[in-house]
């Protein structure tokens, strides 16, 4: 159906019609009856999916990256639609409208988008509102709730600490993990941060903060020099995070075949190859230490059994729901689940998916 749908859908405003969806899943979200239709037709229950990974239990692997759900509208509904974890976010300590529109540019024959919507949100105190009215009314989430945190644009680099730590404190009470952005192309200076010094300084207040209470990551970006990713390694085991998150979008343009010239952070298939990249990279580094949750052009059941493959503990997914729709979480435990059984059935996949918790 979502193919039926989806040449109507990619004629609006990607925006506009982005924000209609989300009130339409945030509307779902209210009525049980119509959440148990969609668990019903969208979920895989099956034990060979579940991983562990710090201290958290994850129905299956895939999950949806942060910048879907800015301002966790349709948290209720994520699960339902088969996701075995979500990210929300960013959230930044300030309410911001983000950068000028238009800011978001669909790619149909690279299957990639462009966005460089610069932290648009409701800022932390109206996000933990809303997430203590959807815990008071329904509970907690089904499934594990990540909160992403970026930076305010009006913040100085100098003051990147302190506003951080304004929007952990907010939402502590409402995260399951935490996951440090640093690495978003569309907030000036930002990327700034992954730089020893400040990222150090930064590590320094957030940890002294959580107190390895909560398990607290660290998303970095595609475009890093391997020395770079090097030096970062070293701050996230001095500082003894939870894990990785690789990798955000990216600035670079390599494998993009649709002529465009629009700045912004690239996600999608073009970046499938850097991050895999990547996620060897550190996995090779950390000696498989550390979780990693590897981001970045994953569309099909290969894919993610590939990133398990490499090092990944969890997948994360953003474009792809976008052109593959709905049925995308089913699509792809489902995809797991006959790829365990080619590999030699149920013990030995089960084995070794909680292996790399």
């Amino acid at each position: 159906m979502y193919e039926l749908f989806k040449p109507w859908l990619f004629r609006q405003d990607p925006e506009a019609i982005h924000e209609q969806v989300m009130h339409g899943l945030s509307w779902l979200g209210q009525r049980g009856p119509g959440l148990e239709l969609l668990r019903w037709l969208c979920t895989v229950q099956d034990s060979r999916l579940r991983v562990t990974a710090f201290g958290l239990q994850f129905p299956n692997p895939i999950g949806l990256a942060a910048g879907f759900d800015k301002n966790a509208i349709a948290v209720r509904a994520w699960p339902a639609l088969g996701f075995g974890h979500v990210e929300i976010g960013s959230v930044t300590a300030l309410a911001q409208p983000g950068n000028d529109k238009p800011r978001l540019f669909r790619l149909p024959e690279d299957q990639a988008l462009i966005n460089r919507m610069g932290f648009n949100n409701d800022g932390a105190r109206a996000v933990a509102a809303r997430l203590d009215r959807l815990q008071q009314t329904f509970g907690r989430p089904s499934v594990p709730l990540g909160i992403n945190l970026g930076k305010s644009k009006v913040t100085p680099l100098e003051q990147a600490p302190q506003d951080y730590l304004q929007s952990l404190s907010k939402l502590w009470a409402y995260g399951d993990y935490f996951a440090i952005n640093v690495s978003s192309p569309n907030t000036p200076g930002l990327r700034a941060l992954q730089d020893k010094d400040r990222l150090e300084e930064l590590l320094s207040a957030l940890t002294s903060f959580v107190q390895n209470r909560k398990p607290l990551l660290l998303k970095i970006a595609p475009d890093l020099t391997w020395e770079q990713m090097d030096e970062i390694l070293a701050l996230v085991e001095q500082y003894r995070l939870s894990g990785l998150i690789a990798t955000n979008t990216t600035i670079g343009r390599t494998g993009l075949t649709t002529p465009i010239n629009e700045t912004g952070g690239l996600s999608g298939r073009p970046l499938q190859k850097r991050s895999l990249e990547v996620l060897k990279y550190l996995h090779h580094q950390l000696r498989g230490q550390l979780p990693i949750i590897s981001v970045g052009g994953i569309s099909s059941a290969e894919e993610v059994w590939e990133r398990l493959a490499n090092g990944a503990t969890l997948v994360q997914v953003y474009t792809s729901f976008v052109y593959e729709g709905p049925c995308l979480p089913k699509k792809l435990c489902r995809g797991l689940l006959e790829r365990m059984l080619r590999e030699g059935g149920e013990a030995g996949h089960s084995a070794n998916l909680n292996s790399k918790s």
